[in-house]
């Protein structure tokens, strides 16, 4: 066998173990150029999704400021200054997000300004309620008993969120 593989070299013929040599470092760098093709994918993928749920969560803390404001201790310039300054501050963060959705993901763009949209409405009505309140002075009335209506704001986040996935590639 040898003497043939021997002979068939020195003759100028081609030998499996040449092929293999070649083979073999040819499936390295397909299995090497896969792996990273795969792993960038997925980087993509949850940095994507951590930018979803960063937008979400803007929209939630925005939502919530309507309690903030109704729990605000006894009024006073600071306080109102701060909680206004926050309330600003999620309207920056929620364009932020929209203007990177227009920019990366234009699919859940629109979705997502419908939820900013709805949720300024509801939560906007709700603040200005809120700031009417006087501010609670006892620990029982921290528990406010009824929570602030958030229907279409929850409707509109549900219909983000399947966007989203659909986005991400991920079945609900």
């Amino acid at each position: 066998m040898a003497v043939i593989a021997a002979a068939q070299a020195t003759d100028g013929g081609w030998t499996w173990a040449q092929t293999a040599a070649l083979i073999v470092p040819c499936i390295a760098l397909f299995g090497a150029y896969l792996t990273y093709t795969l792993n960038q994918r997925a980087v993509r993928r949850e940095r994507r999704a951590k930018t979803f749920a960063e937008a979400l969560t803007a929209v939630e803390e925005y939502l919530e400021m309507p309690y903030r404001i109704r729990r605000r201790p006894k009024s006073s310039s600071t306080v109102r200054q701060q909680l206004t300054d926050e309330v600003s501050g999620l309207l920056a963060q929620m364009a932020f997000h929209q203007a990177w959705l227009q920019i990366e993901a234009s699919a859940v763009a629109g979705p997502y300004a419908t939820l900013v949209a709805t949720a300024r409405a509801e939560a906007g009505a709700q603040m200005n309620l809120a700031w009417d309140q006087p501010p609670i002075t006892t620990d029982s009335g921290m528990n406010l008993g009824v929570p602030y209506p958030r229907d279409r704001s929850n409707a509109a986040r549900a219909i983000c969120i399947e966007v989203m996935r659909r986005h991400l590639g991920e079945r609900s």
